[in-house]
């Protein structure tokens, strides 16, 4: 499995979502159990006090979660997630948010999920375990066009 692939994977789901291009989430970089992205925090992701809604960080974290469960070409969905928010954001702050994979098992995997302000601030970590569905997200007669 190709790094040049798993990037495709997450361009593909990123060009597939409602959510994404809404969030104007950027793909910073995709590969094999590994994915980072970047959203910046507007007014109207905000909560009663000011700071990003919860559901947005965790929609961002989520979202990189995807794409690095993905990255193999194997459709692979959430069986479990959980979050805990260590501080807050404001408008006008960037979040990046960094997918790892942790460990893989037969089709379950768990993988960790660093959400931080664009200087280095942590504002929560995310756990989430994936089980692999079946079937490719890309077909292979597409070819590669990242070499």
């Amino acid at each position: 499995m190709s790094d040049a692939l798993a990037y495709r994977v997450a361009e593909r789901l990123l060009a597939q979502e409602g959510t994404a291009p809404v969030w104007n989430i950027v793909l910073e970089e995709a590969r094999v159990g590994y994915a980072r992205i970047a959203m910046k925090i507007r007014p109207d992701m905000t909560n009663g006090l000011g700071s990003i809604h919860g559901g947005m960080i965790f929609a961002l974290a989520d979202t990189a979660f995807a794409y690095a469960c993905n990255s193999r070409n194997v459709a692979t969905v959430a069986q479990g997630a959980s979050i805990l928010f260590l501080s807050p954001a404001h408008p006008g702050e960037e979040l990046v948010a960094e997918a790892s994979e942790a460990a893989m098992a037969g089709r379950s995997g768990a993988y960790g999920v660093a959400i931080r302000t664009r200087d280095g601030r942590a504002v929560a970590q995310f756990q989430g375990h994936s089980r692999t569905v079946g079937g490719p997200i890309i077909d292979d007669s597409e070819g590669d066009s990242h070499g």
